[in-house]
């Protein structure tokens, strides 16, 4: 093919490019009055220049900015003195954030003739295999607008799952596994928690530690599964006992527990302790390694003002040393801290 005919040919497709990528409805006076073509979104033939006006106003309409063509491949045919034809591929990038349009590779067949003196598009041919296309539409731009609100619908649901899920993990992790109350770690973290609440308010942190008496010989007597069920009965009915909101009581480890009680003066704790050993002795867990036959706990209570002259350690080891003198004392019986012990 001559050169000076190459050049032509490709500067109509160029031509015709630009018009319709730039969304130019000067495009429109390029087609020949005995016009034919196949739309991308249709299967029809269409033979009426008027009706294919209304078509690519419509895909104006539809698509109103700029779009990109990004070139794949090009064939120029010369058939005749008055004919010329274009085959092109390449992909169409729309102005929207949806990209899944511009993975599908498009062919356009662009036939031109010339018509006194002028190059006019006597057919036009383009295939895009979108497959979503509705009456009416170019682009399946309908379809994708569903697609995009199920899609966003499906991450909502995916995303309310995981939320639930990792709150049920985030739950776990601070569950004691055995006795299903507050484990260490929720109670190490609550109580950093309200220590710090306790110092900005100036409001007094209570703590009670307690410990099953004897609770190895217990295990060796009546076996490690005894044990646990023991624990269990002892977790169940600490949670019934202290109820009140902002109040935790939580296993700290092996046969000790601990139940702390923001904003709670020692006279206050100290009730709350004294019915704690009841409940306890109420399950009449038998206990052959004790004087009363049933299983009963030591208690150590200590209250607290938090101040910048103490910690959230002090009150552990306050309580730790109340406890301490409570078994001491034979057991089965609550002691206060002294403070002067810090």
């Amino acid at each position: 093919m001559p050169a000076a005919r190459q050049k032509l040919i490709r500067a109509l497709f160029d031509e015709y490019i630009e018009l319709y990528a730039a969304r130019d409805e000067r495009l429109i006076t390029r087609f020949s009055d005995n016009f034919s073509g196949y739309t991308g979104g249709g299967d029809e033939l269409v033979t009426d220049k008027a009706e294919w006006v209304r078509i690519t106003l419509q895909d104006f309409a539809q698509v109103p900015g700029r779009i990109r063509i990004e070139m794949l491949d090009l064939s120029l045919q010369d058939l005749a003195p008055e004919v010329v034809t274009v085959t092109a591929f390449f992909h169409i990038h729309l102005p929207f954030a949806e990209h899944i349009l511009s993975s599908k590779t498009a062919r356009l067949t662009l036939v031109f003739r010339q018509e006194d003196r002028d190059w006019k598009i006597v057919h036009s041919s383009i295939s895009i295999p979108y497959h979503l296309v509705q009456d009416g539409e170019v682009y399946p731009l309908q379809g994708l607008g569903e697609r995009n609100r199920e899609l966003m619908a499906l991450v909502e649901e995916r995303t309310l799952a995981l939320e639930e899920a990792n709150n049920k993990l985030e739950a776990l992790s601070y569950t004691d596994g055995l006795t299903g109350i507050a484990n260490r770690r929720s109670f190490d973290r609550t109580l950093e928690q309200e220590w710090h609440r306790a110092q900005r308010a100036n409001t007094p942190l209570a703590l009670i530690m307690l410990d099953v008496d004897h609770f190895k010989q217990f295990n060796d007597h009546y076996g490690h599964q005894a044990g646990d069920t023991c624990l269990q009965a002892l977790a169940h009915a600490l949670a019934e006992t202290v109820q009140r909101a902002g109040d935790l009581v939580a296993r700290y480890g092996g046969e000790e527990f601990v139940v702390l009680l923001p904003n709670t003066q020692e006279h206050e704790a100290t009730q709350i302790a004294q019915r704690i050993q009841p409940a306890i002795q109420t399950l009449a867990l038998p206990h052959v390694g004790m004087p009363t036959g049933i299983v009963t706990v030591s208690l150590g209570l200590v209250s607290l003002r938090a101040s910048r002259q103490n910690s959230q350690e002090d009150l552990i080891k306050l309580a730790d040393a109340a406890l301490y003198r409570a078994k001491q004392a034979g057991r089965n019986c609550l002691r206060l801290a002294h403070c002067q012990e810090m």
